[in-house]
């Protein structure tokens, strides 16, 4: 069921390996038949059956830079873990290329959970995902359908569909997004003609001195040749899959414990601040870091408040 895809096997990460988890790579499938590849990450020392996470972001963002971070760091912490790469980018399979989907990048960590859930190692009943940047609101809106997900953290976490669909901070107007539709909907046609997807840019290069968050992607401290941000950016047509289609509608039936997690200066913060407004129950939680921008919970390792993160999934999963 799974194509073979074209596996790095040296360590090519932006952070250096730990020598506490064990680490390969592995692939599985999602049920639209896209092949993806992850970096699994598991404790030394430890037997039975473990608790597990999947991780990806953020968006325009490959597994070896911040969700690799993150998962071998919570791995160091006692858990199984694993960073997969989305459909369509990355090492993972899917073409066309460097395409962004609501629903099938949604289904991408429902696939993850299929993966852990059938693991000799995994305890399918203690299974949590953990999204950053773009993946933060397909982490919400997995655990909104996905009842085997007990729990879920969403760091810095950005709404792609209201982004897409109304602009930053809401301002586009019914005229300005039925503009922006007309001149998506005419790309399209040259794509078809040209047979191939125009790509929108990555990060521009050289950086503006207010760059909110793209100092991350250009610089030794975040650049990857595989990924997007770092390199020639999404499809300028997949901001189309977004528009109409709100990502997190269904999340105030989220049952399970989630956990937001942002940065007071980060231009993004209120994306998590409307999600928490919008979950429900007693065991919903908002974070907000003094001080931290965007990406600095990318990596910034004094910043990222992993002993929360590991407690909250302690406490829910473990």
């Amino acid at each position: 069921m799974e194509e073979k895809l074209n596996l790095t096997i040296e360590w090519d990460k932006v952070f250096p390996q730990s020598q506490l988890v064990n680490h390969r790579k592995v692939t599985f499938h999602t049920r639209y038949g896209i092949t993806l590849a992850a970096d699994l990450f598991e404790p030394k020392n430890i037997s039975g059956k473990l608790p597990a996470i999947a991780v990806s972001g953020p968006f325009g963002a490959v597994k070896e830079q911040s969700s690799g971070l993150y998962a071998q760091k919570m791995a160091e912490n006692g858990y199984l873990t694993i960073a997969f790469d989305p459909s369509f980018t990355g090492e993972s399979g899917g073409t066309p290329r460097y395409v962004a989907s609501p629903d099938i990048n949604t289904e991408d960590f429902q696939a993850a959970v299929d993966f852990l859930s059938v693991q000799d190692n995994v305890d399918p009943e203690k299974i949590g995902i953990i999204g950053i940047c773009g993946w933060g609101g397909m982490a919400l809106n997995a655990a909104g359908i996905d009842t085997r997900i007990k729990a879920t953290v969403a760091v810095t976490m950005y709404d792609m569909s209201r982004v897409n669909a109304n602009g930053y901070f809401d301002a586009m107007d019914q005229e300005a997004r039925y503009q922006a539709r007309q001149n998506l909907n005419a790309q399209r046609i040259e794509d078809y003609k040209k047979g191939e997807y125009a790509l929108a840019g990555g990060v521009v290069d050289p950086l503006p001195e207010d760059a909110p968050y793209f100092d991350y992607y250009k610089t030794d401290r975040g650049y990857h040749q595989r990924s997007l941000n770092s390199n020639n950016g999404w499809n300028v047509t997949s901001a189309l899959s977004f528009m109409n289609m709100p990502l997190l509608q269904y999340i105030h039936e989220i049952r399970n414990a989630v956990l937001l997690v942002h940065g007071e200066k980060a231009h993004s913060l209120y994306f998590s601040e409307d999600a928490y407004k919008s979950l429900t129950g007693d065991n919903k939680e908002l974070m907000v870091i003094p001080g931290a921008s965007h990406t600095d919970l990318y990596d910034q390792l004094e910043i990222i408040p992993f002993e929360k993160i590991t407690q909250f999934f302690d406490q829910n999963i473990k």
